[in-house]
């Protein structure tokens, strides 16, 4: 089965990862390109400062930038992947799905819109069938699915694990690369030879997009998990790779080895774009570290360590890749998981 996709922003950071991803990709079929109005009608090659450690596809280089909108999309393309600003995109992805697209977005807007699916194809699959409340509600045939915040997804994985040990409380401090702030959003004065203890928004994602995601779906709407959350997110000077420290109370008392257990055999998903093992859990303390282990499962592979034991609960460290599993990886997951539960 062939499925053609366009990407919505098409020439940033995001949209460049989008298409190293889709390149070779088993089922999806890249046919359009959008970006803004001053690269729409420029071949790719030129409306694009390309910045991905591979080359562009010689395919994807000659392939002419449309605008934004729904009339410059061809009506046969089946799915489109968003990596739109959230300014732009809360009007746009909008008008994309009632024009009867089906939008796997990378955008923060909508995430903890009742009726917008906040999905992790790993941990909460179910939630994708708030396509149907979302289409009742809003009277249109396409759909919008969002994929988490790239700091939120990186915990995400070894919380849904621990969550049969009873979750009580979860405090997280992160070390963020500067790749999650955009090619201009940090400039080398401000990152060389520092850390910048704020992100902005970032602390917000991460204490409400994990409640939703690790809560439950009675056919109708999303329960959000009573867990309390508290986040502090640093950005520090490694190019990609976010790393966090996670504290979390439990109500039960497992030890360190039953605690790496759940986590190294936590299931995974059959999709292409899925990592054999969703959870690698190291014996060595010094790891997970962001230059060693960012790419482990081509960049899909969650990466854990330090497991220890607290007086409440334990501690560990944890990574991933911020625009690979954390961004443009997650939506494509999700477009795979559209195309599985016949949502195309």
């Amino acid at each position: 089965m062939s499925v053609r996709v366009g990407i919505l922003g098409a020439t940033g950071a995001v949209g460049q990862r989008f298409i190293q991803l889709l390149d070779g990709h088993p089922t999806f079929e890249l046919a359009a390109l959008t970006a803004s109005e001053d690269s729409a009608g420029r071949p790719y090659r030129e409306a694009a400062k390309w910045r991905v450690d591979s080359p562009i596809p010689v395919d994807v280089a000659e392939m002419t930038v449309r605008e934004t909108t729904p009339e410059a999309v061809p009506d046969d393309v089946d799915l489109l992947f968003s990596s739109l600003p959230s300014s732009v995109a809360v009007d746009v992805e909008e008008d994309f799905a009632r024009d009867g697209y089906v939008i796997s977005s990378n955008s923060s807007n909508d995430r903890l819109a009742e009726d917008v699916p906040l999905t992790i194809p790993e941990i909460n699959p179910d939630h994708l069938d708030l396509i149907e409340v979302q289409r009742d509600e809003r009277g249109w045939d396409g759909a919008l699915v969002k994929n988490p915040n790239c700091s939120t997804i990186t915990m995400i994985p070894p919380l849904a694990a621990l969550d049969r040990f009873g979750i009580e409380r979860v405090d997280v401090s992160t070390l963020q690369a500067v790749s999650g702030a955009g090619y201009s959003g940090v400039t080398s004065m401000e990152i060389i030879d520092n850390a910048i203890p704020h992100i902005g928004g970032e602390e917000d994602k991460m204490e409400t997009e994990s409640r939703k995601l690790l809560g439950d779906f009675d056919g109708a709407a999303v329960t959000w998990h009573d867990m309390d959350v508290a986040a502090s997110c640093n950005r520090i000077p490694t190019l990609d790779g976010h790393l966090e420290n996670a504290f979390v109370d439990l109500a039960d008392d497992p030890d360190v080895d039953e605690v790496a257990d759940a986590m190294r055999e936590f299931p995974g998903v059959d999709l292409p774009s899925a990592p054999n093992q969703l959870i690698h859990v190291f014996d060595d303390p010094e790891r997970p570290q962001p230059r060693m282990d960012r790419m482990r499962g081509q960049g899909m592979q969650i990466c854990v360590g330090g497991v220890q034991s607290t007086d409440h609960g334990v501690k560990f460290n944890c990574l991933a890749h911020n625009t690979v599993r954390g961004a443009a990886g997650a939506s494509v997951l999700n477009g795979e998981l559209l195309v599985e539960n016949g949502y195309l």
